[in-house]
């Protein structure tokens, strides 16, 4: 998997609101529904959905933690796959959990 994940311009095409378009090292774009922010261990995560352009009957997709950093030439956040499972795993529960109290309310 790519080492980093930069947030397109979109200036040309507005994408609705939740939606965002990244692009890989190797010039691949793709689409994800953004689903929260997490913070763990000091650092700040994003949660996404992969979207796929074929309709999904059911409401569980792929989802994609990536690490939040700044890049050091243009101080843009970038967003760095994390290659440590049991660091995704630990961000993955903290979201369930936080999904789980927002459905109690």
């Amino acid at each position: 998997m790519a080492d980093d994940i930069r947030n397109n311009d979109l200036q040309e095409e507005e994408l609705p609101e939740g939606i965002i378009e990244l692009t890989d090292e190797d010039g691949v774009t793709t689409q994800f529904e953004y689903l929260s922010t997490i913070d763990y261990q000091d650092d700040k995560y994003v949660v996404l959905m992969v979207l796929d352009n074929e309709e999904q009957d059911d409401e569980e997709g792929e989802v994609l933690i990536l690490k939040i950093e700044q890049d050091p030439d243009t101080q843009e956040d970038i967003y760095v796959s994390v290659d440590d499972d049991a660091v995704s795993q630990a961000v993955f529960e903290q979201f369930l959990a936080m999904m789980d109290e927002e459905e109690e309310e």
